[in-house]
This record gives C-alpha cells, sequence and structure tokens, in this order.
C-alpha cells in the first residue's frame, strides 16, 4: 500500500471516529453509535467488493472499472490505469506477432514450428508451397506423417541437427530441398526448408565436369607415359643429358596419374549416397594389410606401426572405399612422422558404434587448418605436399567415404607432438 493509499485510509477513520462522536453526543449512546458507523463502513466496504468482483467476473476487455470513492476510487484507477498498460503492451506485442507473420509469409522459404514430439503448430505460406502442408487440417500432425522420406525420419529421429539434409520436395520430386532443424525452448523444433535445386544442379555439372575432363585426360597422359617409359627402357642409345629430364618428367606423369585416379575416385563417390556393394566387412584384416604396406612404405625410416583390432567389430560397406579411407590416414601418418617415430593403429565398438583411431607422433598440424583439412588441395604447407607427392585429395576421399558410411572424422593435433584422426560409425553400420 503507497502513501496516497495510507493517507486516504487514515482519513476515512478519523470520519469515522468523528461522525460516531457526534452520533453519541446527539444520542448519548456513544458504544452503540460507533458499532452502528463501523456496521455502516463495513457494509458499504463490503459493497465495493462485490462490485468490483461483478466487473472481473463479467467485463470486456476494453471495458473500464466502476467508479468509486474515496480509498475504493484509487483502487479502481490503479486497475484502470494497470489495464491500459496492459492493452497498450499487448498492442506492442500483436504488432510484433503481425510483422513476424508478414516477414516470414514474404519468406521464399519454409518455415515450420513444431512441438516437441514433432506434432506440426505453425507454419508460413511457403510451407504449403514447397512441403505440400494443408491449412488448418494438417495442425497437430506428425510431421514424420506428412514427409515420408526414410531418410528426414532418421534424421528428425536421430535429433543431431548440426548438419542439413538435402531431400526431394514431398511435392516434386525434381525439386531438392534443405532441412535444417533447430532446437528451442522446451524441446520445440523449428524447421526450415530451402529449395536447392540450382545449386545442386550447379554442384553437379561441376562434379560431371571434373570427372569428364579427368576421363579425357587419362589417354593421352598414358601415352605420354608408355612413350617415357620405352625411352628409359632404352636409356643407352639416348644422350645422357636427357636422362635427368626424362625422369622427371615420368615422376611427373605418374603424379598426374595418381591426381587423376583421386578425382575419378571423388567424382565416383559423389555419384551416390550409398556403396552398391554393402556388405560386411572385416577391417580387422583390412587393417593388418594395411599396416603391413605402411611398414613397407616407411622403409629405411623404421616406424614403429602398432595395430590393435578387434576381430568381432566388423562393418557395413564398401570394402574397396573403406581401404581406401583407412590407408589413406595411415600412410599418411607415415609420410608426416619423421624417422623412428611411433604410429597406433586402433579398431574397437562400444555402444557408440565402430571407430578407427589412427595417431601419430608426427610434426602435427597448426589448429587454424584443422576445419579445411578435409577441403579439395587444401595445403597446410606446399612445400610438404611437394616433398611427400600428395594430391591434396587424401582427407576429401576419407570424408567422402566416411558421409557414405555414415561416418564422422575428428581430427585435432598439436605441432611438434603429432596428430589424431579418429573414425566413428554409428551402431546401424556395424554388421
Amino acid at each position: 500500500m503507497n502513501q496516497d493509499w495510507r493517507g486516504a485510509l487514515i482519513r476515512h477513520l478519523l470520519l469515522l471516529i468523528l461522525a460516531a462522536a457526534l452520533l453519541g453526543a446527539v444520542t448519548g449512546q456513544y458504544g452503540w453509535a460507533l458499532a452502528a458507523c463501523l456496521g455502516f463502513y463495513l457494509g458499504w466496504t463490503l459493497w465495493q467488493v462485490l462490485r468490483l468482483h461483478k466487473w472481473l467476473k463479467n467485463h470486456r476487455d476494453d471495458e473500464p472499472p466502476p467508479d468509486g470513492y474515496g480509498l475504493w476510487g484509487e483502487v479502481f484507477d490503479s486497475i484502470y490505469h494497470l489495464q491500459r498498460r496492459n492493452e497498450r503492451a499487448r498492442g506492442r506485442l500483436q504488432a510484433v506477432i503481425d510483422r513476424m507473420q508478414e516477414s516470414t509469409a514474404a519468406l521464399r522459404d519454409a518455415v515450420v514450428m513444431l512441438d516437441a514430439d514433432g506434432n506440426l503448430e505453425w507454419w508460413n505460406i511457403a510451407a504449403e508451397r514447397l512441403l505440400g502442408l494443408r491449412s488448418p487440417q494438417d495442425g497437430g500432425q506428425p510431421v514424420t506423417n506428412l514427409i515420408r522420406h526414410p531418410r528426414f525420419k532418421e534424421y528428425f529421429a536421430h535429433g543431431n541437427y548440426q548438419e542439413p539434409l538435402d531431400l526431394p520436395s514431398p511435392v516434386n520430386d525434381k525439386q531438392l530441398l534443405q532441412f535444417q532443424i533447430t532446437l528451442y525452448g522446451n524441446g520445440e523444433h523449428l524447421m526450415l526448408a530451402r529449395d536447392v535445386t540450382r545449386v545442386h544442379l550447379l554442384e553437379q555439372m561441376r562434379k560431371d565436369f571434373v570427372a569428364n575432363v579427368s576421363h579425357e585426360l587419362r589417354t593421352p597422359l598414358t601415352v605420354i607415359a608408355g612413350y617415357l617409359e620405352t625411352l628409359l627402357d632404352n636409356v643407352e642409345n639416348i644422350n645422357p643429358r636427357w636422362n635427368r629430364a626424362l625422369q622427371q618428367m615420368q615422376q611427373q606423369a605418374s603424379r598426374m596419374k595418381t591426381l587423376l585416379n583421386d578425382l575419378l575416385l571423388l567424382a565416383k563417390l559423389e555419384a551416390t549416397d550409398y556403396p552398391a556393394d554393402n556388405k560386411p566387412v572385416a577391417v580387422d584384416l583390412m587393417l593388418l594389410a594395411i599396416r603391413n604396406d605402411a611398414q613397407a612404405l616407411s622403409g629405411t625410416n623404421e616406424h614403429r606401426i602398432s595395430l590393435e583390432a578387434d576381430p568381432k567389430v566388423r562393418l557395413k560397406g564398401s570394402e574397396a572405399e573403406l581401404r581406401s579411407a583407412f590407408s589413406n590416414l595411415v600412410f599418411n601418418a607415415v609420410k608426416y612422422t619423421p624417422a623412428g617415430g611411433e604410429i597406433r593403429i586402433r579398431w574397437w565398438g562400444d555402444e557408440q558404434g565402430a571407430h578407427l583411431s589412427v595417431q601419430d607422433s608426427g610434426i602435427g598440424i597448426d589448429p587454424k587448418h584443422l576445419p579445411r583439412l578435409t577441403e579439395r588441395f587444401y595445403r597446410v604447407d606446399s612445400s610438404r605436399n611437394a616433398s611427400t607427392g600428395g594430391t591434396g585429395l587424401g582427407l576429401a576421399i576419407v570424408k567422402h567415404v566416411l558421409i557414405r558410411h555414415r561416418g564422422t572424422l575428428d581430427i585435432s593435433s598439436v605441432l611438434g607432438k603429432g596428430s589424431s584422426f579418429v573414425c566413428h560409425f554409428p551402431p546401424q553400420q556395424m554388421a
């Protein structure tokens, strides 16, 4: 109660005592006079309470509270001012909501709000065009009942929305949509769907161009490499001054051939989402063969290469693709680890799935380069690539093989102490 209310209450009590005293002086019954005045005041107060109760129960949103006098007048005035403030705040909030609805309605991307159970709560006009949602009959329906693609159901149920999902539109198979889900509030979902058909077509054109150019270059390169090999086989009939030039030409031709093979392999990996030759793979035996090849590659550097592989853990997928990815990781560790260094290969499984770890005690990588290591032709140091003869596509191939097998790659490294590459495969990918 503020100061004005206390003042009004004191004035009312003083007036009540004065009226009781006057009535008592007239009648000579001071006690009865005080009781009568208190009863009258109590009745008046009860009447005001009943008026307030009736207004609170039956009033319309824009109906002001009843008029009052004294203390109750201030109460009614305070309720009126509170009512006006609430109306202004509600008006501002409604204006914000209207602007948000207008802006989302103008978006070309579909915006869908889902509750914690994945049921539709609200969507914009673009969602009706891109996803085929209908208002109001689809309200409250599970989103997986309306977008029935198996990959979307798996994506939504998995709960890991860090990466977007590309799928054909439920309305038009020729239209490609990119879905991105964000969690907010108490587990509610905000789903965005964007038309990426044009981007996909441009990306496909790029892939086709790289694949076609790589394929067309193989024939002339094979011819050049064949003639160089013939010349080097008959080196005694050639001027000695050409020996070094021919050897370097053969080395560069071999390197270019490796590059073209990697480009063609990448094009093949990008052509489909999942390997056709999907079957259980004995990863422990594959790693044993890779370890032996790595030991041979080490040669005089005498790296200490250890292998720990659980033979009970098998993986569903393409053996050729997995061999390419795993050998890339192991051979990179050999290339970038100084002589006498240690390389540890480990293959194991647990409740999170299957895992491959390749750790080395090599030169390490600056942390600023780690996010871009799997990009094509990305160079941490161009001189390192020249000295090791790499194509710059090894980790890109690893990334695409893992994507096709629903796997992920974690990279950690410390300069001067070595690097760690860990592949994770979900339980459903295990045989």
